[in-house]
């Protein structure tokens, strides 16, 4: 299938822009750059029932999250989500991924806790890692407080956060015989997820050059990340080494068909499925890597949205 017109324009649009690639600037340059873009491509950030800023005690300290309840969601506990933005370990926060957590909020009538968990290279890996679980345990803890269903938790992130979001859940399930009270993780929900770091898969060669994510970005998201070449070992930055994936949460699998992340991700859904995990697999097969959070441009990002609501929605109450 030929690439989306509209994700095209978009890179035509970022081409034309002049601007540097981010892998020519300093990590406090490349977050500049992606700030400026943001009112180009994000739609309109749209009004939710509640959006409440607080923190979650973590081996860094303070982790910033920002809490936002759907406009329609009902009186009571209702499913949540903890979502990791996207940005390559190394850029993006929570205003980045604002309205992608509105959208969602709403059209699932839910919460979405979004993590400002610390980024490389002021803070390697794998304190991204370290963020995101104890984020999520505070999350936990906190659900009926924060009006979430805790049988309906569910983890889930783009990118970058789509990795940290597995990491999660896996290290849940290994957990859970320490926590037997607290119930597990609901849902992975998660969009183009970077899965393995050694970039082993055809995809990163097809998609190398040209479609937003390239090689040389990622090589660049890589060094700022990782403390070294041992790291890509770790299974907390290559989850997709991790070989006994059996009684993980349910999972819905996003990827785009222009993305060097597409293969990682699917074989990732795959082998879940081996597992015996319920999965949800969708392929958009002429969208680039980010189409997620280009709303204003890209139509495919609301189908997306409604894919997340939808999984979420589906989460049986406790």
């Amino acid at each position: 299938m030929p690439i989306d017109p509209q994700a095209q324009f978009v890179l035509d649009l970022i081409k034309s822009s002049g601007r540097p690639p981010y892998e020519a600037l300093t990590p406090e340059e490349a977050r500049a750059a992606q700030r400026a873009a943001r009112p180009v491509l994000q739609p309109a950030a749209p009004d939710v029932g509640e959006v409440r800023d607080l923190a979650a005690e973590g081996p860094g300290g303070p982790i910033k999250l920002r809490l936002y309840r759907g406009a329609g969601a009902p009186a009571g506990a209702v499913p949540g989500l903890v979502y990791f933005h996207g940005g390559g370990w190394v850029i993006g926060d929570i205003e980045s991924h604002d309205v992608v957590c509105r959208q969602i909020a709403n059209a699932a009538d839910a919460v979405v806790v979004s993590v400002d968990y610390r980024l490389g290279p002021e803070h390697k890996f794998p304190a991204a890692v370290e963020d995101a679980i104890a984020a999520t345990d505070w999350v936990a803890g906190a659900a009926e407080r924060l009006g979430i269903d805790p049988a309906r938790l569910a983890v889930g992130g783009d990118s970058a956060g789509g990795n940290l979001a597995i990491v999660t859940a896996i290290d849940a399930r290994d957990r859970a015989a320490s926590a037997p009270n607290r119930p597990p993780i609901a849902l992975q929900a998660l969009v183009y997820p970077a899965t393995e770091f050694a970039m082993r898969h055809d995809s990163h060669r097809r998609f190398a050059e040209g479609y937003f994510l390239t090689r040389p970005l990622m090589d660049y998201f890589r060094d700022h990340y990782l403390r070294s070449p041992a790291d890509i070992d770790d299974w907390r930055a290559s989850p997709l080494r991790v070989t006994d994936l059996a009684r993980l949460p349910p999972a819905l699998v996003l990827t785009a068909g222009f993305d060097p992340l597409c293969d990682e991700g699917e074989e990732y859904a795959r082998n879940l499925v081996a597992a015996g995990v319920r999965v949800t697999m969708r392929r958009f097969p002429g969208q680039i890597h980010g189409f997620f959070s280009m709303g204003r441009i890209i139509a495919a990002a609301d189908e997306a949205v409604a894919d997340v609501a939808t999984a979420l929605r589906a989460l049986p109450a406790k």
